[in-house]
C-alpha cells in the first residue's frame, strides 16, 4: 500500500518552506499584488512541472540499471532533511526580498538551477514512488505532476499571503521555523525507517 501519509506530509512540508520559488512569489505577490505575480507563478509550474518529468525519467532510469542506489540516496536525502530542518530552526524568520525579475520566462527558467526541487523530486521518487511503481510511465508522470502542483500551490499561497508572510514571520518566526523543523525531522526519520521496515 502506498504511504500517502508519509508522502504528502514530506511533498507539503518541503514545498512550503523557504526557497527560491517561494521567496521570489512572495516577493512579487507583496509588490505586484496576486494577479501581477501569476505570470511568473505560471512559469515556476510549467518549468517546475518539465524538471518533475525529466527527474522522474532519470530517476526510473538509474534505479533500473543501478537497484543499490536507493539506500545511499535515502541516507544523502536524509541529511539534506536534517541540515534543512538544523537551518530552518535557527533562522531568524526574516525573509529577504528579491526585485530581480518576475515575468512567466522567469519562473520557467528558474526551475532549471533551481537545487531544492531537484532534490524534492529525487528522494520523494527514491523513497516512496519508485518502490512500488518502477517502470510503470503513466503512474510516474502522475507522482510528478502531483508534485508539481503541490509546489506550484504553496508558491500561489507565498504570492497571494506575500506581505502577511513576512510579518508573520518576523512575529512568530521562532514558533514557524521550529515546527517546520520538528516536521523535516520527521521526514528524514520516516524515510530511513521506512527503508529498514
Amino acid at each position: 500500500m502506498f504511504p500517502w501519509f508519509s508522502f504528502l506530509t514530506y511533498a507539503v512540508v518541503t514545498a512550503v518552506t523557504p526557497g527560491p520559488n517561494n521567496i521570489l512569489s512572495m516577493s512579487n505577490g507583496s509588490r505586484r499584488g496576486f494577479r501581477g505575480a501569476l505570470p511568473f507563478n505560471l512559469g515556476i509550474w510549467v518549468g517546475f512541472s518539465i524538471v518533475m518529468i525529466l527527474c522522474t525519467a532519470f530517476c526510473g532510469a538509474l534505479s533500473a540499471v543501478i537497484p543499490k542506489i536507493k539506500l545511499p540516496i535515502l541516507i544523502i536525502g536524509a541529511a539534506y532533511m536534517l541540515c534543512l530542518a538544523w537551518e530552518t530552526f535557527r533562522s531568524s524568520g526574516h525573509v529577504e526580498e528579491n526585485h530581480s525579475r518576475d515575468g512567466f520566462l522567469q519562473g520557467l527558467f528558474l526551475q532549471f538551477i533551481n537545487p531544492k526541487i531537484y532534490i524534492y523530486c529525487i528522494l520523494s521518487m527514491e523513497a516512496y514512488v519508485l518502490p512500488l511503481y518502477s517502470g510503470q510511465p503513466l503512474p510516474l508522470l502522475g507522482f510528478a505532476m502531483l508534485l508539481a502542483f503541490i509546489g506550484f500551490v504553496f508558491t500561489l499561497c507565498w504570492s497571494a499571503f506575500g506581505s502577511a508572510f513576512q510579518r508573520l514571520f518576523s512575529r512568530h518566526g521562532r514558533v514557524v521555523n521550529t515546527i517546520m523543523a520538528l516536521l523535516l525531522v520527521y521526514c528524514a526519520v520516516s524515510l530511513l525507517l521506512a527503508d529498514i521496515m
